[in-house]
């Protein structure tokens, strides 16, 4: 899950280096923990949130076919 986070982040941000991804495993989720360029948070958001809706669904789904449950943050 990890993986598919940062190929996505990176695909929609000016600076792909800044990306950086981390995954806190527990017990019954796992979260995953979002972080960018200060200038590029905006376009994970996304207008309304929308974009970051659409990463959390894809998630959802991807999650959802391993069977465990993962959390998208975005961490400023």
């Amino acid at each position: 899950m990890k993986d598919l986070i940062t190929v996505i982040a990176k695909a929609l941000v000016d600076k792909p280096e800044d990306v950086v991804v981390t995954e806190i495993v527990g017990q019954q989720a796992s979260v995953l923990e979002l972080k960018v360029a200060k200038e590029d948070i905006g376009k994970i958001i996304g207008k309304h949130g929308r974009t970051a809706q659409a990463i959390r669904t894809i998630l959802s789904a991807a999650s959802t076919k391993i069977r465990k449950r993962c959390i998208l943050e975005l961490i400023e």
